[in-house]
């Protein structure tokens, strides 16, 4: 596969011999897809230069933001187990349509259970009864001065796939430049999504650190 011209190395956020930090664009896969096309992600670009690095969460292809690495099956296998543990924290920012009412203690939560749309996949759904438990903390950050969009911080408790996107349409507030769950209108007020991994925060895997990155929505 030739490479495209934007198909080069990604510099590391944060580097050691145990973890990789990134800062993924939107647009880029975080892991190869089914396609000749598709091979062009993250991971294949980030192994190029550290080839005993793994995947150990992902990103949607449209999502920008933090994504870590691990540096060989150990640190893999401890990363993914603090993960699968709900140990790492994740937040995301967010601009939604419209305008979503306050909430009093500034939090607010949407337990609404997902699963896969099967016969639209790769589109989840909310199923009471079928769907997989997933609950997503959020609140305000800021409401532009029409009132028509609002930025919003988004902290997944769970983490299934596509849950800030089909939670918060399922809010009334779908996702500017959604292409997969904003109605056409909400679609066309943004050239890409506006969803960005802004934070995480977890234990360093062979240290026990405390680390913390944080990185700004390119929007």
């Amino acid at each position: 596969m030739t490479p495209t011209p934007d198909s080069v190395a990604i510099e590391p956020f944060y580097a050691d011999d145990t973890l990789l930090v990134f800062d993924k664009p939107s647009g880029l896969l975080a892991v190869p897809g089914r396609g000749v096309d598709k091979q062009d992600c993250l991971s294949a670009r980030v192994q190029a230069r550290y080839p005993d690095a793994l995947i150990v969460h992902r990103l949607d292809m449209a999502t920008s933001g933090l994504m870590v690495m691990a540096r060989g099956a150990e640190a893999q296998r401890a990363l993914s187990m603090a993960f699968a543990a709900r140990e790492v924290s994740k937040r995301y920012v967010a601009i939604v349509a419209g305008r979503p009412d306050a909430v009093p203690d500034g939090w607010g939560t949407i337990d609404l259970p997902i699963i896969v749309d099967w016969p639209r996949r790769p589109l989840r759904m909310v199923d009471r009864i079928h769907g997989k438990p997933s609950l997503t903390r959020w609140r305000v950050l800021e409401v532009d001065e029409t009132g028509t969009r609002t930025r919003v911080e988004l902290e997944p408790v769970t983490g299934r796939s596509h849950q800030l996107r089909v939670h918060l349409r399922e809010l009334g507030h779908p996702i500017l430049g959604d292409t997969l769950y904003a109605p056409p209108d909400v679609q066309a007020q943004a050239g890409r999504l506006l969803l960005h991994a802004c934070a995480l925060r977890f234990a360093h895997p062979l240290t026990g650190e405390a680390l913390v990155f944080e990185r700004s929505a390119p929007f």
